[in-house]
């Protein structure tokens, strides 16, 4: 989704979303000592496991979404299938839209990883999506530092450009909202606002 920001953005941002914008989720709402664990069961098959408790905003964005609202000025409607992968390292999404292009293949497509990096005490961000390639550079990975139950990640593509996909948790409906802007010469525009359901 951040892939599909406009021409210009997308030659700029070589990453993009959240999607697009919105939604990363947590058991807490701040972050704590990276040493720190909590007992979590497993989302593939009622295993109990050690999760450090950095990782239960994540946890909150495990599972399958469906993502509605509005993207570069039209309303849509995309599946997104969200899960730990590679040992917990990392949450992979799966973002596929409903829109479909004139020979069948899905209008929007997005494989996106997220991490926590303990040293930086940030979430990482790699978005690779179907609206051109670029997305394995340094400046394809958006940065993030949580605040309570959001997380605001930044891409920098070039000089003073850079792209805002925020994560915002709602933990009393346990939805997530997915809020994306471009920004050129510091003014930002709107690209994303889409709210995720659970599937």
């Amino acid at each position: 989704m951040c892939g599909g920001v406009n021409k210009t953005m997308k030659k700029n941002i070589a990453l993009m979303f959240a999607a697009g914008i919105f939604i990363l989720a947590g058991c807490s709402t701040a972050p704590h000592p990276a040493k720190s664990e909590a007992k979590a069961v497993s989302t593939t098959g009622g295993e109990i496991v050690n999760t450090p408790i950095t990782e239960s905003l994540l946890d909150r964005l495990v599972g399958k979404w469906v993502l509605t609202g509005t993207i570069a000025g039209k309303e849509t409607t995309h599946d997104i299938d969200a899960e730990w992968v590679l040992n917990r390292e990392y949450v992979r999404l799966h973002e596929v839209s409903r829109e479909r292009k004139a020979d069948g293949q899905p209008a929007y497509e997005a494989i996106v990883f997220i991490s926590w990096d303990k040293q930086s005490r940030e979430y990482y961000c790699l978005w690779l999506d179907t609206t051109g390639g670029g997305g394995l550079s340094n400046d394809g990975i958006g940065h993030g530092k949580p605040n309570g139950n959001t997380i605001p990640f930044v891409f920098k593509p070039s000089g003073s450009d850079r792209f805002h996909a925020t994560f915002v948790y709602d933990r009393s409906t346990e939805t997530w909202q997915w809020i994306m802007d471009g920004e050129e010469a510091g003014k930002l525009q709107p690209f994303a606002r889409v709210k995720l359901i659970k599937g």
